[in-house]
């Protein structure tokens, strides 16, 4: 929904409707991707502030230029923001934009993963390391080799191998890279470089981490996600193809790849056999929220599953004014997610 569409929405009722509030009032947060470390629950989120940018489909008024923690002893308690854990300024290679970032942990050490702008302008996956959950973090002094795009986010498996999943089109550049090198043309088009309607969608990337999760140990691959006759999904199915915002989670022995449509604000899900796929799509997970932005990450905490997430309802539908939320979700009895209703019987109108 485009950020001037709100102006019908009551508010207050959207709010008292509303499934969960949001997690911190005292800042804007999105993109909230969630851990548990040591019985405890660790969220990473982009932190949205009002640059005072023109709202454009490239993403230029999220501005974003530091990261913050938010931790919780469970699911409803208190949240509590340890303040500032890595600012754009002491990351060497970026310049701006310091979006969906995603974290893990390895040998009591912590990895901060997230996507900046670089000074050409293009958007560039980074690495910073710290001694604990919450920060300070150290950046790595370059980007990722051969790293590219938005939305890292990072999955451990069973056998202790680490994968990172990233990708966004439009304003996240993806659509920019088809041919392994970046496109400059037409630079003020998000749509430019995207396939036809009939074409295969493009897809989100995967590669595995090396030993020290400092880079990629292999040439990123393709997160194929196919329907239900085993075909591609196109890029004209966009209630259901890729946009951005890639998470892994595994529920009984299945690969859970869910993500988000983008300009359809829904989150999906597909799923395989295997950490890179291919995963045939599922279902949705989450209905549209208010904002035009849709972002999450699942986590599993005491044997329950929760959903983290965000919308824009504090700032009364400010598209890049977000807060982050929380709310249980449950896999039925053949492993599908039922799907989620943000806001209960209230309903958004497009």
């Amino acid at each position: 929904m485009p950020e001037d569409n709100t102006d019908h929405i009551d508010f207050d009722a959207l709010n008292r409707a509303a499934i969960s509030p949001p997690l911190v009032s005292h800042i804007y947060t999105a993109d909230p991707s969630a851990h548990v470390f040591n019985g405890k629950i660790y969220i990473y989120p982009s932190h949205d502030v009002d640059a005072g940018d023109a709202f454009d489909d490239l993403g230029s008024h999220f501005a974003m230029e530091d990261y913050h923690v938010i931790s919780m002893e469970s699911p409803g308690g208190p949240a509590t923001d340890h303040g500032v854990a890595l600012h754009v300024k002491d990351v060497p290679w970026a310049e701006r934009q310091m979006w969906a970032p995603d974290a893990h942990e390895k040998d009591g050490r912590y990895f901060l993963f997230f996507p900046a702008k670089d000074h050409e302008g293009i958007f560039r996956i980074g690495v910073a390391v710290g001694e604990s959950p919450t920060g300070p973090f150290i950046p790595q002094p370059q980007a990722i080799k051969n790293s590219f795009s938005i939305d890292p986010a990072v999955f451990k498996d069973d056998d202790g191998s680490y994968y990172m999943y990233f990708g966004g089109i439009w304003g996240g550049q993806l659509q920019r890279w088809r041919n392994r090198t970046f496109n400059a043309s037409q630079p003020e088009s998000p749509t430019a470089h995207l396939p036809k309607e009939d074409e295969p969608a493009l897809c989100a990337k995967v590669a595995k981490l090396t030993d020290e999760l400092l880079e990629f140990a292999e040439r990123p691959r393709d997160v194929l996600i196919l329907d239900e006759k085993e075909d591609p999904l196109l890029q004209g199915d966009n209630e259901r193809r890729f946009f951005e915002a890639s998470w892994l989670h595994k529920y009984n022995g299945k690969y859970y790849f869910s993500y988000s449509t983008g300009d359809t604000h829904f989150i999906c899900y597909a799923t395989g056999d295997d950490p890179y796929g291919p995963f045939t799509y599922a279902g949705k997970i989450l209905n549209p929220v208010v904002g035009w932005t849709s972002h999450h990450s699942i986590v599993e905490f005491n044997g329950e599953w929760y959903l983290f997430y965000h919308d824009s309802s504090l700032s009364r539908g400010v598209t890049h004014l977000r807060s982050i939320k929380v709310t249980r979700l449950v896999h039925d009895e053949n492993g599908f997610i039922q799907v989620i209703e943000p806001y209960g019987k209230f309903r958004l109108q497009e």
